[in-house]
């Protein structure tokens, strides 16, 4: 099977926020930081040093946000990133602790491959790609980052793989058939 990149309006629908989207007001939600980079400016009195915080929030029942959060401080910025991914929250399709279909997205120069597995598989994800699939409550899934490693991008591709997943009863709906038949062909 050839996996084609993503159309430009899918991702340009993703970021305008018209798949999935979820008001984050009374979730109870857990935060996990991905990855925290110290930023150096140098000026005419010295070096002024600044953090930036990438931040995964979800709820383990399919409710996934990521935000990104800069201050002078660590703890500051990962309180702001927190901020910014209760903004950005998507819901994700988790059909037995797995998702229902494989889903091919890029962002940047980072691709990912998320594929179902099997229940008692496990979580097999590398770093910032197991921090969401993780934070979205997915217990089962096997899963790829080509190209770039740079957190940012993957942790996005990951949202906009997870994004495009849709519910077999939704599928079955648009194309006018049988749940049964979307299962069996």
């Amino acid at each position: 099977m050839v996996y084609r990149p993503v159309a430009d309006q899918t991702i340009k629908n993703y970021m305008k926020g018209t798949l999935n989207r979820v008001k984050g007001g009374d979730l109870e939600l857990s935060e996990k930081v991905v990855a925290i980079n110290r930023v150096v400016k140098t000026t005419k009195g010295g070096r002024a040093f600044s953090f930036s915080a990438l931040v995964v929030v979800g709820n383990g029942n399919g409710v996934v946000g990521h935000g990104l959060g800069k201050a002078k401080e660590v703890q500051e910025a990962i309180t702001k990133g927190i901020d910014d991914a209760k903004k950005n929250l998507i819901k994700v399709p988790v059909m037995h602790g797995t998702i229902p279909h494989e889903q091919f997205a890029k962002e940047g120069a980072a691709k990912v491959l998320i594929k179902p597995a099997a229940h008692g598989t496990g979580v097999i994800a590398g770093g910032s790609m197991r921090a969401v699939l993780e934070a979205a409550g997915i217990t089962d899934i096997l899963s790829k980052s080509l190209g770039s490693a740079n957190p940012h991008n993957v942790v996005k591709a990951t949202f906009v793989a997870l994004g495009m997943l849709r519910e077999p009863v939704q599928v079955a709906k648009q194309r006018n058939i049988s749940l049964k038949r979307v299962f069996n062909g």
